[in-house]
């Protein structure tokens, strides 16, 4: 996949039809200096850009392989454009993501991209393994790992607003104890 291909191709586009999004996933995570791999690219949009979305996907020839109320797949038949994933945001918890979401620059600060906030990738880290239990091990260290970094800078109240969302009040009181001492 050619992730500036891509990011400017579909960064250009939001921009010109004023696309809500966000950036996610393992790119985001990098964009905050937690390296990771990743094969996709993952964006949260506001579910009222939907058909825009679709338009644009259906123009740069992507088929779309999965659709949901909460997610959309999208895959090119070639490899250059590789798979972008869409959460849709409709919830206020997610649609308030989406009003704070911070400006970064990527490829040589040629392309500037919306990025989630960190304690909202965690957030989402959080759903993911609420979601499923076999994600835990690969979420949970990028959780630690944004934890190590940010540390003290993080807003731990809105942290803990996601983890007792999701059952795990008593995990962010072990990482807390770790990472802020």
């Amino acid at each position: 996949m050619d992730f500036r291909l891509v990011f400017e191709k579909l960064l250009t586009f939001f921009h010109e039809n004023n696309v809500r999004y966000a950036l996610m996933g393992g790119f985001a995570l990098g964009l905050h200096g937690v390296s990771r791999s990743t094969v996709d690219i993952d964006f949260l949009v506001h579910r009222d850009d939907l058909s825009k979305i679709q338009a644009v996907m259906t123009e740069l020839g992507y088929k779309c392989i999965y659709q949901s109320e909460n997610v959309s797949q999208y895959i090119s038949p070639l490899k250059v454009f590789g798979e972008v994933d869409f959460i849709h945001a409709f919830r206020e918890i997610s649609l308030k993501m989406l009003e704070r979401v911070e400006e970064k620059k990527v490829f040589n600060e040629t392309v500037s991209v919306r990025v989630l906030k960190v304690e909202d990738i965690i957030g989402f880290k959080v759903q993911a393994i609420a979601n499923d239990e076999s994600r835990k091990a690969v979420d949970l260290g990028d959780i630690e790992s944004l934890m190590a970094l940010y540390k003290s800078s993080l807003d731990w109240d809105a942290m803990e607003k996601y983890f007792s969302l999701f059952g795990f009040s008593e995990l962010l009181s072990d990482l807390k104890r770790k990472y802020l001492q």
